[in-house]
């Protein structure tokens, strides 16, 4: 079997982690990560850049409403003012586990800009502290928030665009699950999944192949799904087990060299199935996460750069 085909910058920055291995995300290792400040992990993205609207925002955490709990969100929009419209709800990576507004201000900001659209980045709890379904709960709400609440946001939306990367790509579509079975206040029109888990079936071709070396550990997947704790036949965990019928329109994007690549494959081609107006973007000779190392990988500026004006393109020829 060859070898696959790998970009010069990124195998410079596979050798960099080889050589520089991040520890494994136990409890013990996470509880110290709690301690830091966010910010220490956006290191390897881009900065959020010129943007004339970053606003923080807060709404009910439906798990604590009686004790005046609140989910934390980010207003992200290249124009000071805009009339009715679509708005991005984006929810970040990090296994479920680790990430944030903070970590993820970089590409959310980028998103905004790249569709010219408003984008509200969501702070949804993690494991192991909160397990699933935490994280699918809060996704659900905040969507439904922003769906409801033009004067809190400053902005009307007249549709939704559920948006994510890695975990959060697997939340934006369990949220459009959620909103297709249950409407909220305005539809959801786009589903715009990045890298997602939709299976976490462990014995797919890349998930063999991309297991170690590529970023994406074996190890840590293994505590990523041992701490989220969820129903791996639940589609609120493994989407792939829903019935597509009724979904909007999708951008699926995925990575060559990552070990989630099929489960992204596999999904695209079960909306293709159910009717639903699909395109898939894979990302050749690049790796998960590859939108959040843009600071690292210089090629991944212009592959994302790529995949937003697919998407823009998309969104724009919408109804």
């Amino acid at each position: 079997m060859t070898d696959p085909f790998v970009l010069p910058d990124v195998r410079a920055f596979l050798d960099t982690l080889a050589a520089n291995p991040r520890p494994v995300m136990t409890a013990e290792v996470l509880a110290m990560i709690r301690k830091l400040p966010p910010e220490m992990m956006a290191g390897m993205d881009l900065p959020v850049g010129d943007m004339p609207t970053v606003r923080d925002l807060a709404m009910p955490d439906p798990a604590n409403i009686s004790d005046g709990g609140k989910i934390a969100l980010r207003l992200f929009d290249p124009r000071e003012h805009r009339g009715p419209g679509p708005v991005v709800v984006f929810y970040h990576g990090g296994g479920f586990i680790v990430g944030g507004i903070a970590t993820h201000a970089g590409m959310a900001a980028s998103i905004a800009r790249g569709l010219d659209l408003p984008v509200v980045s969501v702070e949804y709890r993690l494991a192991p502290e909160h397990k699933w379904p935490a994280a699918p709960d809060d996704a659900e709400a905040a969507a439904r928030w922003v769906a409801a609440n033009p004067e809190a946001l400053g902005r009307e939306a007249t549709g939704l665009i559920v948006c994510g990367d890695s975990a959060g790509g697997n939340l934006a579509i369990v949220t459009a699950l959620a909103l297709r079975d249950k409407p909220a206040a305005v539809p959801v029109m786009f589903q715009f999944p990045i890298y997602p888990g939709t299976g976490r079936a462990k014995g797919t071709a890349s998930r063999l192949a991309f297991a170690d070396g590529y970023g994406l550990e074996s190890a840590n997947m293994a505590l990523y799904e041992t701490h989220y704790a969820a129903d791996p036949t639940h589609w609120r965990y493994a989407p792939l087990h829903a019935d597509m019928a009724g979904l909007p329109p999708a951008l699926v994007v995925t990575a060559a060299l990552d070990p989630l690549r099929d489960e992204g494959r596999a999904y695209a081609a079960k909306l293709i199935e159910a009717g639903i107006p699909t395109a898939f973007h894979e990302a050749k000779g690049t790796i998960h996460g590859f939108a959040s190392y843009r600071a690292q990988i210089p090629s991944a500026v212009a592959e994302f750069e790529r995949v937003l004006v697919l998407a823009k393109a998309l969104i724009d020829a919408l109804p």
